[in-house]
């Protein structure tokens, strides 16, 4: 269910930051230019969560830590400077667009990541 969240998120954010960066990039370049970079880290977390092996296992820490503090980061910039996004990424305001999945993806990624790989590790 995870990876299939994953993916899924994957191919939102990078469909939706390629049709705003087509058609109307000088709106916002900063924000669609940072969902591309938000899409790109899903689906490299979604290839390390599938694939075997101890450096694929450190890709998934190291996107999905990547992916949770840039929704922090973004979240709390997102809500107390609202000028630096004047449109939304898939990160402002905490991922309120995706239903708040961006924020409690990287967690529920983590904890899967420390039961499931130090097992078989």
């Amino acid at each position: 269910m995870l990876i299939a969240v994953y993916a899924i998120l994957a191919l939102a954010a990078t469909a939706r930051s390629f049709v705003q960066i087509v058609t109307r990039f000088d709106a916002a370049p900063v924000a669609y230019l940072l969902s591309a970079l938000a899409g790109i880290v899903y689906i490299l977390a979604t290839v390390a969560l599938v694939a075997p092996g101890r450096r694929w296992t450190a890709v998934a820490w190291a996107t999905i830590a990547f992916e949770l503090v840039g929704v922090l980061v973004v979240g709390l910039l997102s809500i107390f400077d609202a000028q630096l996004f004047p449109a939304d990424t898939v990160w402002s305001y905490f991922g309120r667009g995706y239903l708040f999945i961006p924020l409690v993806l990287p967690i529920v990624g983590m904890v899967w990541l420390a039961r499931t790989r130090e097992r078989t590790a």
